[in-house]
């Protein structure tokens, strides 16, 4: 039998997360310092936690609506309308899904179909161009620089769109790059769409870690907001990767068909996932706060740290990742990544795992305490001495 016969193509053709790779050649390495991760290194507020606790010890674990709790939906939709002044209709707007990753994937396959394109800025997140593959779209891929700070320039936007261009990708706040969208960037991106017909994903994901200026949301201009998903969730901010719960709002016909994908693919989310986060919707932003300034003092010491090491470094304004540059060791990001694992036992991830874009850079995660980036930082100076 040929099973590779049987297998899609289209995912065949898709190349494995180099973040996962890292990630686990990281695991068979004893003692190594890992820096590679985008997990918070905090526990889960208490009050959500115990939340979760008295979900299963009441026996609420049952199947909730497709789209999500109703009463989970009404408090994204304050929450939103609290944070960056935009209304969602809880009972049309808003799907609760597996994490951002379920949104991200749900949304564009709503949209795609064979041949359109997806504008996606790099260096960004893994998972955008595979998804739009699978969707049997093409993504166009517009390579972000360190000279314009990481950010989508309106020039190089509007040189990508073609008739075929169905829609924008906005990664901002951005992962692996920490760049961030300003009212003042976003203003220019808005004035080009509206004299397109495009769709925007925005995954704002990291839109409660931003730094040197408040997050702005394209969805804030009203007439963009009715062709925009925001993509946010709750692994990030409240500190709950595991309980995999993500959300997103959109026009009432975006949801619509969204929704039927949702529904066949996943049924719901996890029950306990949602209450615990009303919850943390009603009550944790002390604790959302307070983790955001110690991910600040941890910023600004990366940042400086591999400045002194001779690693010129973006100062990121948004998430919880460095991108420093390695081009000075004429190393590229796999070969520098892979040394200094097997030579120091530290791992972080090749640029190139964002996007060739990212090759020459790597990607360090600050949502490690100060005494475990510290040890890592003086392994990293131990091997550019030696290298």
């Amino acid at each position: 039998m040929d099973i590779d016969c049987l297998l899609s193509k289209k995912v065949q053709d898709i190349n494995p997360s180099k973040i996962r790779k890292f990630f686990d050649l990281a695991a068979e390495v004893e003692d190594v310092i890992s820096l590679s991760v985008g997990e918070p290194d905090f526990f889960t507020p208490w009050v959500i936690r115990n939340e979760a606790i008295k979900t299963i010890e009441s026996r609420r674990q049952v199947y909730s609506a497709n789209a999500g709790m109703l009463a989970l939906r009404k408090e994204i939709s304050k929450y939103t309308e609290r944070k960056i002044g935009v209304k969602y209709n809880p009972k049309t707007d808003i799907v609760v899904t597996v994490g951002g990753s379920e949104a991200i994937d749900i949304a564009i396959r709503a949209i795609i179909d064979d041949g359109d394109e997806v504008i996606i800025p790099e260096p960004s997140f893994v998972c955008y161009a595979p998804i739009v593959k699978l969707a049997g779209g093409v993504p166009v891929i517009i390579e972000t620089t360190v000279e314009e700070k990481f950010k989508l320039t309106p020039s190089s936007f509007e040189k990508a769109i073609t008739p075929k261009t169905k829609l924008l990708i906005l990664p901002y706040p951005n992962n692996p790059t920490g760049a961030i969208m300003t009212k003042e960037d976003l203003e220019p991106i808005a004035d080009i769409l509206r004299k397109h017909n495009i769709a925007v994903v925005s995954d704002e994901i990291y839109s409660e870690l931003t730094y040197s200026a408040q997050h702005f949301s394209i969805t804030q201009f009203e007439d963009i907001k009715e062709r925009t998903i925001l993509i946010n969730g709750f692994s990030k901010s409240f500190a709950m990767t595991g309980w995999r719960l993500g959300y997103l709002c959109a026009n009432e016909k975006f949801v619509q068909q969204i929704l039927k994908i949702h529904q066949y693919a996943i049924m719901c989310s996890p029950t306990v996932s949602q209450y615990a986060a009303i919850t943390a919707l009603k009550n944790c932003d002390e604790e959302v706060q307070k983790m955001k300034e110690e991910y600040n003092v941890r910023r600004r010491y990366c940042v400086a740290e591999f400045n002194r090491l001779g690693l010129e470094c973006f100062t990121p304004e948004g998430a919880f990742y460095v991108f420093p540059s390695i081009k000075s060791t004429g190393m590229s990001s796999d070969e520098f990544c892979e040394k200094l694992l097997h030579e120091k036992k530290v791992a972080v991830i090749p640029g190139n795992a964002f996007g060739d874009s990212g090759d020459g850079y790597i990607r360090v995660s600050y949502a490690y305490s100060l005494k475990h980036l510290s040890d890592a930082i003086k392994k990293i100076g131990e091997f550019l001495n030696h290298s």
